[in-house]
């Protein structure tokens, strides 16, 4: 069976949805095919911490005009839905132990704010601390406050007496993002996007033109342009192409852990442990790991990182805790494998942070982890744009910000699509940046770590 249309949308993650959501009821373009094999956000999309964040240092304001922007899209929705996805304000929360991190959190603050995330107030100072609410986003302030020391552990009293500083960044939360994509998937079928519940198995683009996509049940979707949204499984639909794009993949995991002593109160920030980290062990757990054994990595030191968050889960008292301490790239394998001392490890680099966690130490086994992999560019930006075949766009490379960018990201990519006027930060999002020696040179002094938490 052929079907003609007008676009072919590959991957119904975040991008694609987004992507669907906004040509076809923000541009009103017609005859949208979305296809994917799963169920529409299932595949990472739901894996994720859900948070948001106007906080992006460096290298320069690109990441942090384009983010804005989604989060403008962000509220924008939520007024028009009632806030259905309890988009928050709760913040983010960097903390330090250390007096060299009091200066880093200062001067990125600094810096941000220059970029457009809103003035820096520190504490004590002129100004008056106003906590955050635990639900909704109006009215709160922008920019970030710097809380020293004291005022540090009186506003958030499970950190530890030693806490030298927390920054809170204030345009910044989370949300629900299954109730997001649920509500853009609805509101695009409505507008006459198909979804097709199929795996493509190629594109066909003879000449350099896309003709047509190949689905593996037999049919095929006559198109002359087609958006590759396939996540982490963009390297494989750009081959399909032809195309090897500039990407690898990081593992990132989470675990879902029931606090069922309080330590973490349930209207805390999103909150970041931002110091280099030894974890706790007795002398026995030591001696026997100092032995040459599988675990002896656990005596190192750790980069800093770990994030706890509350969760709305079934029991009411859930956490999320994450920390990525293994960022080298790696080959995608299906369904993931995760270490299996995950848990055991956030937890106990959680307790510098706050002590009380020791509480939970040798309990995390009941903890369930979860999570996928981070397709990202040696920029760690978006790839958003026209690729080198015509008729071929692409929105992906999100990296760990799909929830937050995806906005911004696809009503750039609709921009592309309908021949709109494009905002100034379009270029540094375009696949053919790597083009560019100079900019592959500039790229390799920034790493693929720059704005990732």
């Amino acid at each position: 069976m052929t079907t003609r249309a007008e676009i072919v949308i590959v991957g119904a993650g975040i991008a694609g949805v987004a992507a669907a959501y906004h040509l076809a009821v923000r541009h009103g373009v017609h005859s949208i095919v979305l296809v994917d094999e799963r169920d529409p956000m299932t595949l990472t999309s739901d894996k994720g911490t859900q948070g948001y964040r106007n906080w992006w240092p460096g290298p320069d304001d690109t990441m942090s005009r384009f983010v804005s922007r989604s989060i403008d899209l962000m509220e924008e929705m939520a007024d028009e839905t009632r806030n259905l996805f309890r988009l928050s304000r709760r913040g983010y929360l960097f903390v330090t132990g250390e007096d060299a991190g009091v200066e880093r959190l200062r001067t990125t603050a600094r810096e941000v704010s220059r970029f457009g995330m809103g003035g820096l107030r520190e504490h004590p100072g002129p100004e008056a601390y106003a906590p955050a609410p635990a639900e909704g986003f109006h009215d709160q302030p922008v920019g970030a406050d710097l809380l020293m020391g004291g005022d540090a552990v009186r506003v958030f009293p499970f950190l530890a007496e030693s806490t030298k500083a927390a920054l809170h960044v204030r345009r910044a939360g989370w949300m629900n993002p299954v109730a997001l994509g649920s509500w853009m998937f609805t509101r695009a079928l409505a507008a006459g996007v198909t979804f097709v519940r199929d795996r493509v198995a190629g594109i066909d683009a003879n000449g350099g033109r896309v003709q047509r996509v190949h689905l593996a049940s037999g049919a095929q979707l006559e198109t002359n342009r087609v958006v590759l949204a396939a996540g982490p499984l963009l390297p494989d639909a750009g081959r399909m192409l032809g195309l090897e794009l500039p990407l690898f993949h990081e593992l990132h995991a989470k675990v879902t852990f029931a606090d069922t002593r309080g330590v973490i109160p349930r209207s805390a920030p999103f909150t970041i442990w931002i110091d280099p980290t030894q974890l706790e062990w007795t002398s026995v757990e030591r001696a026997r790991m100092s032995g040459g054994s599988a675990d002896r990595h656990l005596l190192e030191t750790f980069p800093g990182g770990v994030h706890v968050r509350p969760v709305d889960g079934p029991r009411g008292d859930e956490l999320w805790l994450i920390w990525t301490y293994h960022t080298e790239p790696c080959a995608p394998v299906w369904p993931p494998v995760f270490d299996a001392r995950y848990g055991e490890i956030c937890v106990r680099g959680l307790a510098a942070m706050v002590p009380a966690m020791t509480a939970y130490f040798g309990q995390t086994t009941s903890g369930v982890v979860d999570g996928g992999y981070y397709c990202k560019t040696t920029d760690n930006r978006p790839l958003i744009g026209p690729l080198p075949v015509e008729g071929a766009y692409v929105i992906g490379a999100l990296s760990g910000t799909g929830i937050m960018s995806s906005h911004a990201a696809a009503d750039l990519l609709a921009a592309h699509l309908t021949q709109s006027t494009l905002p100034s930060y379009a270029r540094a999002f375009l696949p053919s940046r790597y083009e560019d020696a100079a900019y592959v040179k500039e790229v390799e002094r920034w790493g693929a770590l720059t704005g990732q938490l």
